[in-house]
């Protein structure tokens, strides 16, 4: 296996430059991944399929997930690729590199665990931030526009927020001067998370059902349903900080209710 992989790589570092790679390679890898990870959910939600999983009975219209789509494209264009292609300076002078050999796994597995764990620490307080009430007002609403999120909706928002949270997801690269293809992992990684965590449904094999202090899509969906002066479950992946600083207590107290048979719909209410 990991002959296949550095000959896949040599195929693409001899056809293509340290800058194509970087920029437009990450790009092209981040829209396939998000969107095919993300538009099942709009065909699920539409046909009602495993509606049993989905966790609000509420479904967004087809004009709202069709403006969804078309935002994302226009902020994708207009803003993701162009922070990666000013950002390719910065990482490259970090010692960011793409050339032979690849870095063991042990190397890949360390650095990613490390951007899991500070991107969850800077994302908390920065969205803890954008739920003041004028940054809410102004920035962090139109995210909020989705009360009922599906996958895509991870990543629709005003664009000042997307750079303004995004410094969470390229922190850890940023500082540390991965390999290219270390840092394509944790994109992968970073996207399916976030895609998962704005499905809308909670499934028998969600990864929260099976590992500690993942937040996961119930996790998160709490966050979107309710006033953001109440919202708490400010966390991206894990779920230690809002424990840390309570702000999860609703949607611990909102859990224990539910198990004791009381119904949820009322008390969110």
């Amino acid at each position: 296996m990991a002959s296949i992989i550095e000959s896949g790589w040599q195929y693409l570092i001899t056809h293509f430059s340290d800058f194509q790679l970087a920029c437009l390679g990450s790009f092209f890898l981040h829209e396939s991944i998000f969107f095919l990870s993300g538009l099942p959910f709009i065909y699920l939600e539409r046909a009602g399929w495993l509606s049993k999983y989905k966790i609000q009975t509420k479904n967004n219209s087809p004009a709202a997930q069709e403006k969804c789509i078309t935002r994302l494209i226009l902020y994708h264009f207009g803003v993701n690729l162009p922070v990666m292609i000013f950002s390719y300076p910065v990482f490259t002078y970090m010692g960011m590199r793409s050339s032979l050999p690849l870095p063991s796994w042990k190397v890949i597995l360390t650095q990613i665990i490390f951007y899991f764990i500070l991107e969850d620490f800077v994302f908390y307080w920065g969205h803890r931030v954008l739920h003041t009430k004028w940054l809410y007002k102004h920035v962090h609403s139109v995210h909020h526009e989705y009360a009922t999120p599906f996958g895509l909706t991870s990543e629709y928002a005003h664009p000042a927020e997307i750079l303004f949270l995004g410094f969470a997801t390229i922190v850890g690269p940023a500082i540390t001067g991965p390999h290219l293809i270390t840092l394509w992992l944790w994109m992968v990684l970073r996207v399916l998370e976030t895609v998962e965590a704005h499905c809308g449904y909670h499934f028998p094999w969600s990864l929260s059902n099976f590992l500690p202090l993942y937040g996961g899509a119930d996790f998160h969906d709490y966050h979107h349903r309710l006033l953001y002066t109440k919202s708490g479950n400010y966390s991206s992946t894990f779920t230690y900080m809002d424990w840390i600083f309570g702000t999860d207590k609703g949607y611990r107290k909102l859990k224990e209710l539910k198990k004791s048979g009381v119904d949820e719909d009322s008390k969110e209410k």
